[in-house]
């Protein structure tokens, strides 16, 4: 479930991947020859435009449509679909994450918990075979509260340090946690109101009005948003009474009223809904997306075996509720994130992969009532928006060349979104294994 402690191991594995071995696999900077896709069918990240080229440079997109320069390495992509790279709103990750990411169109993943260094973070971003990344550092939380129920491993004790939470729950506390989390590079700021049915913890703590409010003015001092975990109606509500900016997961109980939709949508909150995890949550295995040839070509067993378990949690949930909450959501003008909640492989997190279980996310988001399109905008563009990155998620000049292109038309069959023939993070071209 959300902000897993073990998900927090995984932040920290990037550390120790790329002292031991980042530099080995960091690719150079992009080339300086020009590269012409031609005859392409654009969907740039909002709309299917007339336009059927695109050229990169140095890693951005210099232009869509227009002349071909001479001498420009050409890309016949007739056909196919390009679109920009997709943008997976909730991760718990690490380099090994960050890479599968990449290999199925992900071409940057917003974690959502665990402290990373500024060193670490500019040799992601400069680390061309795997997806880009953003994170919170580390959430804001109720002493005992979610995710600390996890903390009784050996490893995470050993690891104490690293995962330290508000020692106490008052007004000045959050506020020096959230500024603790900034001054170390915090993107966004993450806060915890999850009162524990839905983790296999009921009765957990949780943040106080006040200590809530605290945490959300302290982030939008500086500028950054305020990303709140749910998971009930109640929580919602709260998150959105205390002005915060996103909500990461649906809520997960039953049906809702129109009050609890309109004091969602009155506050201009986005939605991140994670059917995927939802998915796994209520007991559902994701072997629908690893039995595709196109997911299991490209993931490791262990991965595989992952991805066809669930995490079975809560099997009185019923999925149904959730899609039509998402679509009540929708149709009040809400925006909706793509984001899985995808982080290690193993017993109690199945269900979910990094990359492959954004496929299965859009596939969910049209279950739930979004048009292939909608569902699109979802993963590229609303997010870019959303989170400020504001250099990606569309197709258009001066951008950076994230981009992914797809055989067949996902705006017609969505599940073409597997279809991947080519990757490019930051103008350098990763090409996929059909």
């Amino acid at each position: 479930m959300d902000n897993r402690f073990r998900g927090i191991i995984g932040i920290t594995a990037i550390i120790i991947s790329i002292f031991f071995g980042g530099c080995k696999n960091k690719q150079p900077a992009p080339a300086d020859e020009v590269t012409a896709i031609i005859n392409a069918k654009i969907f740039d990240g909002e709309n299917v435009i007339d336009d059927t080229t695109v050229v990169i440079k140095d890693g951005i997109i210099q232009s869509v449509g227009g002349e071909i320069p001479e001498g420009a390495v050409i890309i016949d992509a007739a056909g196919k679909t390009l679109m920009p790279g997709l943008i997976d709103s909730h991760t718990h990750t690490d380099v090994d994450g960050l890479k599968d990411a990449l290999k199925f169109g992900v071409t940057t993943e917003l974690a959502m918990n665990g402290r990373t260094t500024k060193s670490e973070r500019k040799q992601v971003a400069e680390q061309n075979d795997i997806a880009d990344m953003r994170s919170p550092e580390m959430a804001v939380t109720a002493p005992g509260g979610h995710p600390t129920q996890y903390q009784n491993s050996i490893l995470i004790k050993a690891l104490r340090w690293l995962t330290a939470y508000p020692p106490k729950e008052t007004k000045e506390a959050e506020t020096k946690f959230v500024n603790k989390q900034i001054a170390a590079g915090a993107d966004y700021i993450k806060i915890i109101i999850e009162e524990g049915a839905f983790v296999g913890y009921p009765g957990l703590p949780v943040l106080n009005d006040e200590s809530l409010t605290a945490a959300v003015e302290a982030a939008h001092a500086k500028d950054k948003l305020a990303i709140a975990h749910i998971t009930t109606a109640e929580s919602a509500q709260r998150a959105a009474a205390a002005g915060v900016d996103g909500l990461a997961h649906m809520f997960f109980d039953n049906p809702q009223t129109r009050e609890v939709i309109d004091d969602i949508a009155s506050s201009n909150m986005f939605v991140i809904p994670t059917l995927t995890a939802a998915n796994s949550i209520f007991g559902n295995s994701g072997e629908v997306i690893a039995s595709d040839e196109r997911v299991s070509s490209k993931l490791s067993e262990e991965w595989l075996a992952s991805l066809s378990d669930s995490m079975n949690i809560y099997p009185e949930g019923d999925l149904g509720v959730v899609f039509a909450n998402v679509k009540a959501l929708h149709d009040a003008g809400v925006d909706i994130l793509a984001g899985t909640d995808v982080s290690e492989a193993g017993e109690g997190y199945g269900g979910l992969a990094h990359g492959a279980s954004m496929h299965h996310e859009l596939q969910l988001l049209a279950a739930a009532g979004l048009r292939p399109i909608e569902a699109l905008r979802a993963a590229t563009s609303v997010p870019a928006k959303r989170f400020g990155l504001n250099d990606r998620g569309r197709i258009a000049a001066g951008l950076r060349a994230d981009l992914l292109l797809l055989d067949g038309d996902p705006l017609v069959n969505l599940s073409d979104t597997l279809n991947i023939s080519a990757v490019w993070r930051g103008g350098v071209q990763l090409t996929a294994k059909k």
